[in-house]
């Protein structure tokens, strides 16, 4: 069947040849029946040969209108950039004025996602039909996918300026003023920039922002013309405070203009009419002075301005203070302990701090406790933007919790109230981070929009990968625009590593990915770069690196898919990164690609060299032990049991050396998890043989670190099973138990409490010994100083003793008691042979050794010879030269 409808279409192409059909004689209905013919080669599966049909007729006869629509159609399909194909066939029919088939293929190429062309023809066939209403809709559409586009973004501005919808058409006068500056045509520029400002003069950011951008694409001077509308739109409101901060923008452009210099004291005489001592203050900065630089007499006035009667200044000695009055060269100030002070004008400038009456210093000085207390635990906004002003607009968490802990909340009071207050700093619009450190916190004269919050976090991040992720919250946005200054700006961060590598690292591959990540969903970003994966990916150096360098989930994901959709030797790639990343991921597509002997023989190696692949032994172990194709690695049960006694035993070694000490803490968990409290070991020694179960007891036996414990419980477990078990190495439990110190969970809690009670309360006690000793005078003859010391000595001797002993101590659980033999928690009952009596001990450990009351440490003397005896069997003991014969009559478990 598919032969025939290949043979229906040659024979199309033929006919239309030869009978050299005009233009006149299409119709849409035709176009209909080739997308029929269309479905029916995707349903028989011939696309590709009906695609080579079309392309090799179109070499000979580039004008067929069949094979120009269904060549270009089914590359469409398959997203393939190149559209030469539909956009011949589209102009045909444009040059024609064929307008209702101009109208059809737009729309049908628009069925396959925005297209710049289409959009473009789609409209010009309304404007041609007289439906204007409809052009706007798909202009819209128009400057969302064509980001150059700017005069048809003022267009629409125009349109719903004129309809009163004042919103949407600012929305669109700020794409067209963005699209201008980048053309580079200020006059464009200076039109829209009038209009923004005359419809929202409050967003100075935006116009700051923006200013930016025209300095850096166009030029200073045009930028400073910008701001001087600004300036006069401030001015004319009388928001002398912002005028002032355009004005010193504008100085950064140009110190020397003298109509800025001007124009600025004159905003200072504005704002700082009340001051006593304001011109006084012009005169000394010689603010006024064209000779003075404009930035130190700024800063000269602004400092000494801060200084007239009431207003408050800080000193390092005598705290807040408050300005009494201001005469001449002398300032009179009162501080709480030192009332009236005079100092010299420059003295004051030098040593005070100057405050504002709102800072947090000045409310804690004058502020009843109780009142700031009330108001700080009730008004968390107000207080967070208190402290943060109080400190140039520039706080932490921490700054914010010296200053009111515990002066005006207590430590517990903060823990509850730095919670609320975090959620805050992040949700209130308010609130933005500081450029240079994400720690920082600002206040906002005006809210801040979610994408500046972002654009702010992503330049004070100094992580790449955190970039990553602030870049792709802001690309998630609503409405998000590609082309605006802050997506362009974070966008061509990451570009740049893509233009000048020397050498393919996590960074640069990262990049890659999430540049192609972006440019799926804005096509035209797909133009800012020329690399493909595969060259990328063989000048790299080593895979498991690159991949662990990549500190982002979604583009390790992406990584390892490019590698197996592009690199033809994928699943040899896979096997050796498994080694190092264990993902179920590698597996599965290994698994449905049929590469299972791959899988076997990796399993296999993996096993073999448990030293170097111990993560994956694990992972392997509690992933894939019950897969169908497992059984094909011939591993037994034994074996994958050895491996992991090996791996617990190597971790342990690993951690005390203090290598890779997180990844063996983890893999040492696991194993613990899966030998023990799995049941691993026990289940295995249930259907074991003794020979089979000496072996792997040894090997247990021979990790050191394993606690003594779980050691005891297994003997337990095998003694249980067959009970004249003989162990190889008796010994062995002795020196495991004496490198720890097993202990009862009463004795444990007991010198925990003891050291924290010296720690807390008697160390505390001497220090203040030692002050007071300190304060009597000559250390000479000074005995309290000297007892004080000593006691010293004896407090650190007993806590450095306690630690080391705690650090050592292994809890002894009662469960496990094993009164098969003499051992930790067992009662034992002897006959004392030499005088015919019988004696009666309890065996625990150096902390609950009570002699007196028969109860001995398995580490004393006569502990150390009675442990591991069983009933029956007999020993000598030596007391002072005395040599007495014991006999094991009884053992029974001790009471807790």
């Amino acid at each position: 069947m598919s032969e025939g409808l290949l043979k229906g279409v040659q024979e199309m192409l033929n006919e239309e040849k030869w009978t050299r059909a005009t233009l006149s004689n299409y119709s849409t209905g035709q176009f209909k029946d080739l997308d029929q013919i269309l479905k029916n080669a995707r349903d028989e599966k011939v696309t590709d040969e009906l695609k080579k049909l079309s392309d090799e007729h179109l070499v000979h006869t580039k004008n067929s209108i069949i094979a120009l629509y269904l060549s270009g159609m089914i590359a469409l399909s398959r997203q393939i950039i190149d559209d030469a194909a539909l956009t011949s066939l589209v102009s045909i029919f444009v040059d024609n004025h064929k307008w209702g088939i101009v109208k059809y293929l737009s729309e049908r190429i628009l069925d396959y996602g925005e297209s710049k062309f289409a959009l473009r023809m789609l409209a010009e066939c309304y404007k041609n039909e007289n439906e204007n209403e409809l052009i706007y809709g798909v202009w819209e559409r128009l400057v969302k996918a064509d980001y150059e586009e700017a005069d048809i973004s003022k267009s629409l501005a125009e349109h719903y300026e004129a309809q009163g919808r004042i919103e949407e058409a600012v929305d669109f006068y700020k794409k067209a003023l963005h699209r201008y500056i980048n053309k580079q045509l200020f006059t464009n520029v200076r039109e829209i920039w009038i209009k923004i400002l005359e419809y929202c003069p409050e967003d100075i950011d935006f116009f700051l922002l923006v200013q930016k951008k025209i300095a850096k694409n166009i030029s200073e001077e045009k930028a400073e013309l910008l701001l001087q509308d600004v300036y006069a739109s401030l001015r004319k409101r009388d928001d002398v405070d912002q005028a002032i901060s355009i004005l010193k923008i504008i100085l950064q452009y140009d110190e020397k203009d003298s109509w800025v210099r001007r124009e600025i004291v004159d905003c200072f005489r504005r704002k700082y009419s009340g001051h006593s001592q304001m011109e006084e203050y012009i005169r000394i900065s010689n603010l006024s002075q064209n000779w003075r630089n404009i930035h130190e007499a700024i800063q000269d006035f602004e400092k000494h301005i801060a200084f007239d009667k009431g207003n408050f200044v800080f000193h390092r000695s005598w705290s807040v203070g408050r300005i009494a009055r201001v005469q001449g060269d002398e300032i009179v100030i009162d501080f709480a302990k030192k009332r009236e002070h005079a100092m010299s004008l420059k003295m004051a400038v030098d040593a005070l701090q100057t405050l504002s009456k709102n800072h947090i210093w000045v409310l804690k000085a004058t502020w009843k406790k109780e009142k700031l207390r009330d108001k700080v635990k009730d008004d968390l906004v107000w207080t967070l933007k208190t402290v943060i002003q109080s400190f140039d607009n520039a706080c932490d968490l921490k700054r914010i919790k010296s200053e009111l802990v515990p002066g005006v909340l207590s430590a517990g009071e903060w823990t509850t109230w730095s919670s609320r207050a975090r959620d805050i700093l992040k949700s209130d619009p308010s609130f933005g981070v500081s450029p240079d450190n994400i720690d920082l916190y600002m206040v906002r004269e005006r809210p801040v929009s979610i994408e500046e919050k972002l654009y702010n976090q992503f330049k004070a991040e100094k992580n790449f990968f955190d970039r990553v992720s602030t870049l792709r919250d802001f690309a998630a946005q609503k409405d998000v625009e590609p082309d605006s200054e802050y997506f362009t700006e974070m966008f061509n961060y990451f570009l740049v590593y893509l233009k000048s590598y020397s050498q393919v690292n996590e960074q640069v591959m990262a990049s890659f990915l999430l540049v192609k990540e972006l440019a799926g969903r804005f096509p035209h970003l797909a133009q800012t770069f020329q690399l493909n994966f595969l060259d990328l990916f063989r000048h790299a150096g080593d895979t498991a690196e690159l991949f662990d360098g990549i500190r982002d989930t979604k583009l390790k994901e992406e990584f390892l898919h490019h590698i197996k959709l592009f690199v033809p030797e994928w699943a040899d790639i896979y096997i050796k990164l498994f080694s190092h990343v264990q993902l179920s991921s590698i597996i599965t597509s290994l698994r449905k690609e049929g590469h299972e002997q791959k899988l076997v023989d990796m399993v296999k190696n993996c096993f073999e060299n448990y030293r170097d692949n111990k993560e994956a032994v694990v992972w392997i172990f509690k992933n894939l032990k019950s897969e169908n194709w497992f059984d094909r690695t011939g591993i037994t049960a034994e074996k994958q049991l050895i491996a992991l006694i090996h791996i617990l035993d190597l971790s342990y070694r690993d951690i005390e050396n203090h290598r890779n000490t997180t990844e063996n803490r983890k893999t040492n968990k696991q194993v613990l998890t899966i030998l023990f409290k799995e049941n691993l070991v026990d289940s295995f020694i249930g259907g074991a043989d003794q020979d089979t179960i000496t072996r792997i007891y040894t090997l247990i036996d021979d990790v050191k670190d394993l606690d003594p414990a779980e050691k005891l419980r297994l003997r337990s477990v095998i003694l249980d099973k067959y009970p004249d078990f003989r162990f190889l190495g008796e010994e062995t439990e002795k020196a495991v138990m004496s490198r720890n110190l097993l202990v009862t969970m009463g004795m444990y809690t007991e010198k925990q409490k003891q050291l924290q009670h010296i720690i807390d309360v008697e160390v505390p006690n001497n220090s203040k010994e030692i002050a007071f000793a300190l304060s009597l005078g000559d250390l000479r003859e000074n005995a309290e100083y000297k007892a004080a010391k000593e006691k010293q000595d004896i407090l650190n001797s007993t806590i450095a003793k306690l630690k080391e002993e705690i650090e050592r101590s292994q809890l002894f659980d009662p469960a496990t008691v094993n009164t098969a033999r003499v051992s930790f928690g067992t009662r034992v009952l002897l006959s004392n042979e030499s005088s015919g009596g019988e004696e009666e001990y309890t065996i625990l450990g150096p902390w609950e050794s009570d002699p007196e009351n028969k109860v001995i440490s398995y580490l004393s003397p006569f502990g150390g010879v009675i442990l591991n005896k069983k009933i029956g069997e007999t020993f000598d003991f030596a007391i002072n030269d005395e040599k007495i014969a014991y006999k094991v009559k009884g053992i029974s478990a001790a009471s807790f």
